[in-house]
């Protein structure tokens, strides 16, 4: 067992993958053979990821206020506090806050064998329209 009591800085997410204003806390990162990864993930009003895909697909669990989430293809979907999101593996997706709310959700994902957690695409707007030239 191992007890984390010192965790690495609060960091912001850089703007060539997020939209606006977002705060990431790295909660968990096990040393080898684990591969699991855990955010917290502190999303402004507006503010989103750009489109991505995980190797092993994703877990979100919506800790406070409401936010929004699209897979390629499909509606955009309102999410709320308690709610628990399974993104498919390699499926791309965005997520993020709804226009009027803070959204903060924990987001886990496993890395794969080489060590890659996320493939990252184009930006999008909060109705998954793209707004950048990014391939994705």
């Amino acid at each position: 067992m191992h007890i984390t009591r010192r965790r690495p800085d609060t960091r912001q997410g850089p703007a060539e993958n997020f939209t606006g204003t977002v705060w990431l806390d790295e909660i968990a990162a096990p040393a080898a053979p684990s591969r699991l990864r855990m955010f917290n993930v502190h999303f402004a009003p507006g503010a989103h990821t750009a489109w991505h895909r995980h190797p092993h697909g994703q877990v979100l669990h919506v800790l406070e206020g409401e936010g929004l989430v699209q897979r390629r293809g499909g509606e955009v979907e309102e999410i709320r506090a308690g709610d628990t999101v399974w993104i498919e593996p390699d499926e791309w997706h965005w997520h993020g806050a709804g226009p009027r709310t803070f959204m903060t959700h924990l987001a886990v994902v496993e890395a794969a064998a080489d060590g890659t957690t996320v493939d990252w695409g184009r930006h999008v707007r909060a109705d998954g329209r793209p707004v950048s030239a990014r391939p994705a």
